[in-house]
């Protein structure tokens, strides 16, 4: 069965799901294509990116992918918690990371990156509301959902990772940095590429 994603290596989004496809040791065909090119708008009119193709099944959005991914590839495990406040906890950071994550540390990244200063400010101000609260959060419990790793860990890290590219420095976070290599030292991690091996 084919399998193929779409997207760019840069982006986060792309990454929570190379990373996770890679723990769930699952092969697959990587084709770089960016947000408006032919080949994504074919499969999702939206512009957006990922894409997964498996088989004839084809997803976009990278946290519905991650879900179908758990469910279907490893469904007897914590990644997607079954009772009712775990699942609820994993949707609350599911919400965080298209939200304050995405319009803080992730547009400070992207806005430093492709050269929009008039983002820049903005989105470092609300990364600077998200990173004290994940800290907190992180002080009572190792990850984001709670005891066990599971897929809220996932969609958040990358940007996170890759937050001081954006001019968000991490080193008041004592607690999101140990949550950072914890997730790090999982078999079969792959690392967010750094902004600069791509010459930015």
């Amino acid at each position: 069965m084919a399998r193929r994603l779409y997207g760019i290596p840069l982006s986060g989004h792309v990454h929570r799901v190379r990373l996770f496809l890679s723990i769930l040791k699952l092969d697959y065909s990587f084709v770089e294509a960016s947000m408006q090119s032919p080949e994504v708008l074919k499969l999702n009119p939206l512009g957006q990116i990922p894409i997964l193709e498996d088989g004839d099944i084809i997803l976009t959005d990278s946290n519905a992918i991650l879900v179908y991914l758990a469910k279907t590839y490893a469904s007897d495990s914590s990644w997607l918690p079954e009772d009712a406040l775990g699942a609820a906890r994993v949707q609350k950071w599911f919400s965080i990371a298209a939200g304050e994550l995405r319009y803080g540390p992730a547009m400070a990244r992207a806005a430093t990156l492709w050269k929009r200063p008039d983002d820049i400010a903005p989105a470092q101000a609300k990364a600077a509301k998200l990173l004290p609260f994940m800290d907190a959060e992180l002080k009572q419990r190792p990850f984001l959902a709670g005891d066990m790793l599971t897929l809220a860990d996932l969609s958040c890290y990358a940007y996170i990772k890759r937050a001081p590219e954006g001019g968000v420095s991490l080193a008041p976070y004592s607690a999101v940095q140990q949550w950072l290599e914890r997730i790090e030292a999982l078999p079969d991690f792959i690392p967010m590429p750094e902004a600069s091996a791509f010459g930015l």
